[in-house]
């Protein structure tokens, strides 16, 4: 317990913290108003799932241009506009409902605006955890920020359920927009106290395509950014068509949000339980919290009364934040700085992106075949992602995670401006012939490294005369985006080029830098390359040829 709440001592982490609790009660307050609201008007499952959809639809639009501006930006002025946004779509809200001009599509609309918000808000958030907290507080500050999301779960839908039933859905909304004042006050502060950090100048195209190039190039960060699509697929059900399990249950408005208090009452327990469930099932826990989850929705589509159905959503919210704790944390511990933001953007965007569209989905079989059944038929899916799909990626337990290290800062080195590129480097090795098969092994790893720190095309090649004389060639989009790759070579990575380079057999791999001219302004080279050559020296990348 006193690792699980160490980094509350840290001051600004504990403000953001309580404001985020507060703020996640406004929202529980808006998400049970906005679906019943919604079942009011309309009396159809699927609009109620499109509604509890339009929260998070926009992630499939903007997720990745809102992790490249994470990293292209202060995230704690990303984070103010963000909070403003969110706020002002539900104070809109609130004001239409009480004057009656509120409609399915208006509240749907401002969803959609409030959901847009959320996705610009959610990379730089998880972005920010470690800038606040030490490193080895990671994983700890992660999972507070899980228990204080449910320490809003368990009391928000009750209460909005409350609300909504003796004051309207409107005073839910007001409520929700007044709880973003204080993280917005929290926000100003750190921005202000903290500072603004250097940031890489880029256009938004490449800083994409480097966060996407990375993702892809990352096997162990794809396999995770699979598991929480799958997950988030098969799990979108239990809350998507609730409010209509709820009626077929014989319930009311007081009725859902008791359940879904149920659901956060359970993640609450989850949470401080995370921990020794991690570390005591190893890299089978992903496995096990899933179909954990799989098998309480099953049993949630099949009770005949309310009770029940509180102790199947109990459990949902105990395995539902073991699941999701680990799959965040390890998506945050993978991720180097130069790239979380946009890291956080794609996780999010296989997370949160995929949840509407099983939402969706899951509203208009519930519609066929009713909210149980379709509770029953999606669940089943997902023990069957917990007892087949997740065993076979193998991914690694959270204390096994690999986080990237860099010993050494790397500091940018005076150099000449220049506006060449692309830029095309090669190195030629002459290998031993009974090295050849361990040489190319290291050099599918070396590939990877390339790829991942800016490179968008690695390729090896043999000399047709001399077939144990191999040239690597790679390029990047500009000479400033490969003096910036320097800075991004880990530890590990470092380690893997200077085993490649171990390879040649005479005066060490021959390596050349070939950018493209620019015709009309010619560059100061000389000092150019000599500001480059520092890099090689210092980083352990395959050096210039002397």
């Amino acid at each position: 317990m006193t690792q699980a709440v160490a980094p509350l001592k840290i001051s600004r982490f504990r403000a953001l913290w309580i404001a985020a609790v507060f703020s996640n009660v406004g929202s529980f307050l808006q998400a049970v108003a906005a679906s019943w609201l919604m079942l009011e008007l309309t009396g159809s499952a699927l609009w109620v799932g499109l509604m509890a959809a339009s929260a998070t639809i926009p992630l499939l639009v903007f997720s990745l241009p809102a992790g490249a501006i994470a990293d292209m930006f202060d995230r704690r002025k990303v984070l103010i506009v963000a909070q403003l946004t969110m706020g002002g779509s539900a104070a809109a809200m609130a004001i239409l409902t009480a004057v009656g001009l509120i409609t399915p599509g208006l509240l749907l609309g401002l969803g959609l605006l409030l959901g847009t918000g959320l996705a610009f808000n959610l990379p730089s958030w998880q972005a920010t955890v470690p800038d606040l907290v030490p490193r080895g507080m990671v994983a700890s500050a992660v999972a507070l920020n899980s228990a204080g999301f449910n320490v809003a779960r368990a009391v928000g839908p009750a209460l909005g359920g409350f609300i909504v039933a003796v004051a309207g859905a409107q005073v839910a909304f007001g409520l929700n927009a007044l709880s973003y004042l204080g993280l917005v006050v929290v926000l100003i502060v750190l921005a202000r106290v903290m500072g603004s950090p250097d940031r890489q100048e880029t256009s938004m195209r490449n800083a994409i395509a480097l966060g996407v190039r990375f993702a892809r190039f990352t096997p162990s960060f794809r396999k995770v950014m699979a598991v929480a699509a799958m997950f988030a697929l098969t799990s979108a059900v239990i809350q998507a068509v609730l409010p209509v399990r709820t009626a077929e249950l014989d319930g009311g408005a007081g009725v859902f949000g008791f359940l879904l208090g149920a659901m956060g009452a359970g993640a609450l327990v989850g949470a401080f339980t995370r921990g020794p469930v991690t570390t005591r099932l190893g890299r089978w826990s992903l496995p096990a919290t899933i179909t954990l989850v799989g098998i309480a929705g099953v049993a949630l589509g099949l009770v005949q009364s309310v009770p029940p159905a509180f102790v199947a959503l109990f459990v949902v919210g105990i395995g539902w934040v073991w699941t999701l704790a680990n799959l965040n944390a390890t998506a945050q511990l993978m991720s180097p700085e130069w790239v979380r933001g946009r890291a956080m953007g794609l996780y999010m965007l296989s997370f949160a992106g995929t949840l509407p569209l099983g939402a969706i989905l899951s509203g208009w079989v519930a519609d066929c075949i009713g909210a149980g059944g379709a509770e029953v038929l999606f669940s089943a899916l997902g023990i069957g992602l917990g007892m087949i799909a997740v065993p076979a990626l193998r991914i690694p337990a959270l204390n096994d995670v690999v986080t990237p290290e860099f010993t050494d800062e790397r500091v940018r080195s005076p150099h000449v401006d220049t506006e060449g590129g692309p830029v095309l480097m090669t190195a030629t090795w002459q290998i031993d012939r009974s090295d050849l098969e361990e040489f190319l092994d290291v050099m599918k790893e070396v590939r990877l490294v390339r790829l991942r720190t800016g490179a968008y095309r690695w390729r090896l090649y043999r000399d047709a005369g001399d077939p144990h004389r191999l040239t690597e060639l790679f390029l990047t989009r500009s000479w400033e985006e490969h003096l910036a790759q320097h800075q991004r070579i880990d530890d590990a990575s470092r380690d893997v080029l200077r085993r490649a380079r171990d390879f040649d057999r005479e005066s060490g791999p021959t390596t050349r830098h070939l950018v493209a001219v620019d015709m009309e302004s010619p560059e100061d080279w000389e000092a150019l390359i000599e500001a480059h050559e520092q890099y090689h020296a210092s980083d352990g990348s395959i050096p210039l040829e002397s």
